[in-house]
């Protein structure tokens, strides 16, 4: 057998894996197919003998293929949703009902709000790693992210999907919380924050976020760390900090951003569990932000 040969097999052996990779990651059998198809392509311009993990690098391959495709849906129209997920692809666990039921139960109900509701690079994080139990270290080399931060879009993607559509109510009950939150920082209000947040409440931000308020320190930037947790810091963090932050629609869920000159320069996530924010994003990656859509709203 020859060497391509010997390559064209193993390419086979993981073809239905990838094409599961691909399609819950972009909706599309076509577009699957597509990004399947040009993975093949860049296997037989590579260095195939130094590749010491082929069903990892082509996983790897694929997914970046489909994060380049997400992202230049922002200028080239798409097909409906519905029309998209007339036919899904062949099962990657065919001899395992169990798995198989769990899968189509995960994939039935999520895929539809990831692919509406998800930035690409979420869609990346949540479909590897809660579905294909991908490492979050592989994930960052996909990404190009640090693993902090693809824990950050893990989290954050798992919250939306878990959460479903956000209905009337429960739109106008989160503005309500985040309006009050957002009122008790400005004032400086601690007894008034700690009312609002859970217990066990986590922030997660990314990594320039990070960073930047380590520069501005001087300036009274809040002290953020990539990961933390806890009523009482988070209301002393934000106690008496959010006076230029304004309430906003991000992603259609209501939100805080910093919009000097009406340029979206960090955007904060709340996530809201029996009436308390169990949960706070924020972001401040310039390649995230472009891929959130920020309105700013009257608070």
């Amino acid at each position: 057998m020859s060497e391509k040969d010997w390559l064209a097999d193993r390419f086979q052996e993981n073809r239905s894996r990838l094409r599961a990779v691909a399609y819950r990651i972009l909706g599309s059998n076509g577009d699957a197919e597509d990004a399947v198809q040009e993975a093949w392509l860049r296997l037989t311009r590579s260095d195939a003998d130094h590749i010491e993990n082929l069903n990892g690098w082509l996983t790897t391959v694929v997914a970046r293929i489909c994060l380049d495709m997400l992202r230049s849906r922002k200028t080239h129209p798409m097909e409906t949703l519905e029309d998209n997920l007339v036919e899904a692809p062949q099962n990657i666990y065919p001899n395992d009902p169990a798995q198989e039921a769990l899968l189509a139960d995960s994939v039935g109900s999520a895929l539809l709000i990831v692919l509406r509701a998800l930035t690409p690079a979420e869609r990346i994080a949540f479909v590897l790693h809660d579905l294909f139990d991908l490492p979050f270290e592989e994930i960052a080399s996909v990404l190009g992210k640090s693993e902090v931060s693809v824990r950050q879009l893990a989290s954050r993607a798992r919250r939306l999907v878990r959460g479903g559509q956000e209905s009337q109510e429960d739109r106008i009950r989160k503005r309500e919380i985040v309006t009050a939150f957002l009122s008790a920082s400005r004032e400086g209000n601690f007894n008034a924050l700690l009312q609002l947040l859970a217990p066990n409440i986590t922030l997660y931000a990314d990594d320039m976020a990070v960073k930047t308020a380590a520069t501005n320190k001087g300036k009274g930037a809040p002290p953020f760390e990539n990961e933390m947790r806890g009523a009482s810091t988070i209301a002393e963090l934000f106690k008496g900090r959010a006076v230029g932050a304004q309430l906003a629609l991000i992603n259609g869920s209501v939100g805080t951003a910093w919009l000097p000159g009406g340029k979206t320069r960090a955007a904060f996530l709340f996530f809201i569990e029996n009436g308390k924010i169990c949960e706070i994003n924020v972001v401040t990656e310039p390649e995230e932000l472009t891929e959130m859509e920020v309105r700013p709203l009257v608070d």
